[in-house]
């Protein structure tokens, strides 16, 4: 086993896996966060369990290469996208974000960085942004 990140411990075999120094409470917590199997409430015999463990963490398909999480920014912009706009309010809640944050990421990244068209209205809920498409020529 080999500490990938602090806290954090990687197994590459069975055998890592039996050696390292995981309770009893931890090695059931890993088996009922596996995706399809039935939930355990109690650990039974440990080596049972890790040959288990290790048989579905095998089965478990390979993670798409390209599978890459959004961005705060592509959130904010798929926001910008939809329909009906954001506010400022929105964004800022849905980010966890203060407002002048995300008046600064309209302004400084989305308008200047990225060349992006900001349309902005003001209705019932509020001034609404969104991203305005460019006029085909």
């Amino acid at each position: 086993m080999d500490a990938a990140a602090a806290g954090t411990q990687r197994a590459n075999s069975k055998e890592e896996l039996q050696a390292a120094p995981l309770s009893g409470k931890r090695l059931l917590a890993l088996w009922n966060a596996l995706p399809g199997v039935e939930k355990r409430k109690k650990l039974g015999h440990r080596a049972a369990l890790i040959d288990e463990l290790w048989s579905a963490i095998e089965a478990l398909p390979e993670p798409e290469p390209d599978a890459k999480r959004r961005s705060k920014q592509d959130e904010v912009i798929a926001m910008l996208r939809r329909p009906e706009g954001a506010t400022v309010d929105e964004v800022a809640s849905a980010m966890g974000w203060q407002r002048h944050t995300v008046r600064g990421l309209f302004s400084g990244t989305l308008k200047k960085k990225l060349g992006l068209t900001l349309a902005s209205a003001q209705e019932e809920r509020g001034r609404v942004y969104r991203i305005a498409e460019p006029a085909s020529a």
